[in-house]
């Protein structure tokens, strides 16, 4: 086989092979994934239905989206961001959120150049960065009083980057980052010429009663910054495979050609869905279903009360640090499965030096009933 330096350094998620090696097992805890057992809003799943009983949705035109979608893309980022986009320049619908992360590296990077993501990250981000051909520029996360932090410091370092590719909240930490970080952000921007490339996926998914900021709200960032969506993670609509680009008119002229060559969008069924959610006067569930996730979220920490285990302030996953238990995250990935009977994924695809010591605990796929024996899970794991 000829090389390929595309490939040289990427990894693969690892998720596939602890799901594997769990087979289907009842009684192992599903903890490597991110699917949801909490249903999509009933409006999506109507439209949906409604659409293909009528025929009207067994299409991919346009290339770009469904107007109705983009429209109702726009008008949900209107009250978010606070920037009025243009639904037919300024948008364009994706198969998935994360399939968007590919048209807009390549539409703002060149070979070589450097990407700023936090160190944990999410895989499907780091490794399309390697895969688009610029550089990873790792700035870390830390833990301060128990929280993910974004550090600062490390990232006023930061000289040269062609964008800066961030999640708040963070998979597969939960960090959620505040105006500070986000005013920090804007600086480097300034100083670098940089794109702010957003993922804004679960942008609501916040705990505590904790407020979210829209880097889009803070001075200096709107014009430099590229968001990413999806129906996925808020709206519980995952099989849809729906997500959007939006961003400066300038920018996403290239943006639009990159996703049409890359891979179109989904079906027109499943964008009426999208669309019904966005515009489901009810909410969609979304609150109903941060409630679950933050009691989800609760029960896994007060399980581990006593271990290395790292609260989040948003999302749908939290870690466990296998150094601070004197062992390595594949091998406690391992005894987990082995002893525990949980499924975990070992975070070695998700960053640098920070993520590769811990393991991911998602809860997303499992209530809280299921959750209660997970002490007893790892102290089998451990003994």
């Amino acid at each position: 086989m000829r090389p390929n330096s595309r490939f040289a350094d990427v990894r693969t998620f690892d998720i596939d092979a602890v799901a594997a090696a769990a087979g289907a097992d009842p009684d192992v805890l599903r903890m490597e994934n991110l699917d949801t057992d909490v249903p999509p809003p009933p409006a999506a799943v109507a439209a949906t239905t409604r659409s293909l009983d009528e025929g009207t949705g067994n299409s991919w035109l346009p290339f770009t989206g469904l107007p109705v979608l983009c429209e109702a893309v726009a008008a949900d980022l209107r009250e978010r961001t606070g920037v009025g986009y243009d639904p037919l320049r300024e948008i364009v619908i994706t198969s998935g959120g994360t399939s968007a992360v590919m048209p807009v590296l390549l539409a703002t990077t060149q070979p070589g150049e450097p990407v700023v993501l936090t160190d944990p990250t999410y895989a499907g981000l780091l490794q399309r960065v390697r895969l688009s051909g610029a550089r990873p520029h790792l700035v870390p996360l830390r833990v301060e009083r128990g929280r993910w932090r974004l550090d600062r410091e490390a990232l006023e370092q930061v000289r040269s980057a062609a964008a800066l590719l961030l999640m708040s909240p963070s998979m597969p930490s939960g960090a959620v980052l505040d105006r500070d970080d986000w005013e920090a952000v804007a600086r480097v921007c300034d100083r670098t010429g940089a794109y702010l490339v957003y993922d804004a996926a679960m942008e609501r998914i916040v705990f505590d009663g904790g407020s979210h900021v829209n880097p889009c709200r803070v001075d200096g960032l709107a014009g430099r910054t590229i968001v990413i969506g999806s129906v996925s993670k808020e709206y519980r609509m995952i099989g849809w495979r729906i997500g959007w680009v939006a961003g400066p008119a300038d920018v996403m002229a290239r943006i639009r050609v990159a996703a049409v060559y890359n891979t179109t969008v989904a079906g027109g069924f499943q964008q009426r869905g999208a669309a019904a959610a966005l515009t489901d006067p009810s909410g969609a569930g979304v609150a109903e279903a941060v409630a679950e996730y933050q009691a989800r979220h609760d029960t896994v920490v007060r399980q581990l009360d006593g271990l290395p285990v790292i609260r989040a302030a948003g999302g749908w996953s939290c870690l466990v640090d296998a150094e601070a238990m004197g062992l390595d995250a594949v091998t406690l990935s391992a005894r987990l499965l082995e002893r525990g009977r949980v499924a975990a994924t070992p975070m070695t695809a998700w960053g640098g030096p920070v993520a590769r010591r811990h393991v991911r605990l998602v809860f997303s796929n499992e209530p809280v009933e299921r959750l209660s024996d997970l002490r007893a899970r790892f102290d089998a794991a451990l003994s």
